[in-house]
């Protein structure tokens, strides 16, 4: 069950670059991990640092995909993000939380649900 749920995670991830980069995104890391938490996708969107948190459902019974992040994993990722700024971001660039909730089809086919920029903000 776990290896299935990460293969589906890691899929969905991969779906989201893919999506991204038609979207003129540049990749950068993938599951950039410090002492405070992981980030899924490193990407940039012009001058911006884009971290993406990919969230994916097979179906709604466990909720929406987009509901799946607590406040307690919002301050997770918005540490992260500051660590991998400091460590990372040698330019300071402007950096934002983006969530991408992916639906994943009995069929196996993955489909992108929504594109929340700037989801996570501090306050």
């Amino acid at each position: 069950m776990i290896d299935d749920r990460k293969r589906v995670g890691t899929r969905a991830e991969q779906f989201v670059r893919a999506h991204l980069e038609t979207k003129g995104y540049r990749y950068l890391h993938s599951n950039w991990r410090s002492f405070h938490g992981e980030l899924d996708l490193v990407m940039e969107d012009g001058d911006e640092l884009v971290f993406v948190e990919v969230k994916a459902r097979r179906s709604e019974s466990a909720g929406r995909a987009e509901e799946g992040i607590s406040k307690k994993q919002a301050r997770i990722l918005l540490r992260t993000g500051e660590m991998y700024s400091q460590e990372m971001n040698p330019t300071n660039k402007i950096w934002r939380i983006d969530l991408v909730a992916v639906g994943v089809s009995p069929d196996g086919s993955y489909e992108i649900l929504s594109h929340y920029e700037n989801a996570i903000v501090v306050g």
